[in-house]
């Protein structure tokens, strides 16, 4: 089995502060990524004994960033998606193991008044076609904070959030061509209708208490890889941060 962790720390250094470590060693995963670190190189020095660290930060300073922690030392590794426009926000990293591409992503949100949606929407289909290519080669597992909530029952609020950043018709039906290009929302592929499970709540009106949340972390597969498939989790108890970490578990 292996066990695949994805959290958005929202600051690494703050995280850390408040339990990081502490849930990273008990979760013994075979690979943990991370978004929105909000750092740069040389900013923090994790002792991870027994795993291999890449990082992408983000130009802008205290900003987006990701992290990829693995045991296993991959065959190759880059960084965003090779695409000027897109690759200064230190969102994407990509590991090539024996069977399978590893993709964490922090995808960019449309923010207040939907002043970035045009270029989220941009996002969306070249993110689209670089996981598309690569699985040209072998599936791909991607994991991260992909900024939208699916489906109705994935936020507490859906009726009031209709036109907010995050449950967009557009950012929905973009997340709709994900699955239709091939890929599995493996939380829904074993808990299609389970309610009320969320991955981030605003830090605002006690909404994390009241579980007035989103579910916006994702882990998503080729359909190939179904068969591996063997559970997916959210660690909705763990502090630390806005969002709470995410995982699957599959068969090597």
């Amino acid at each position: 089995m292996k066990k695949l962790i994805s959290w958005n720390v929202n600051g690494l250094r703050a995280c850390v502060e408040k339990g990081f470590s502490g849930f990273f060693h008990e979760a013994d995963a075979d690979i943990f990524c991370l978004q929105e670190t909000k750092l740069q190189e040389g900013q923090i020095t994790l002792d991870l004994p027994g795993y291999y660290q890449y990082w992408n930060y983000a130009e802008k300073k205290g900003y987006s960033g990701t992290a990829i922690f693995t045991r296993e030392e991959p065959l190759s590794v880059s960084y965003g998606l090779g695409i000027e426009k897109h690759d200064h926000e230190g969102r994407v990293i990509t590991l090539e193991f024996k069977h399978f591409y590893m993709v964490t992503v922090y995808t960019p949100n449309s923010q207040e008044e939907l002043k970035r949606l045009d270029y989220r929407m941009e996002w969306e289909d070249d993110f689209l076609s670089y996981l598309k290519k690569l699985e040209e080669n072998k599936p791909v597992i991607v994991c991260g904070d992909m900024n939208v909530a699916h489906k109705e029952i994935d936020l507490k609020n859906p009726k009031t959030n209709r036109k907010n950043a995050g449950f967009t018709d557009e950012e929905r039906s973009k997340f709709t061509s994900l699955l239709d290009a091939g890929f599995i929302d493996t939380f829904r592929h074993f808990y299609p209708d389970l309610e009320h499970v969320y991955s981030w709540w605003s830090y605002r009106f006690k909404a994390r208490e009241k579980n007035a949340g989103w579910r916006i972390d994702y882990f998503l597969v080729s359909d190939s890889l179904k068969g591996t498939l063997k559970d997916a989790v959210i660690y909705k108890d763990i502090m630390g941060s806005d969002h709470c970490p995410v995982g699957l578990i599959i068969e090597d």
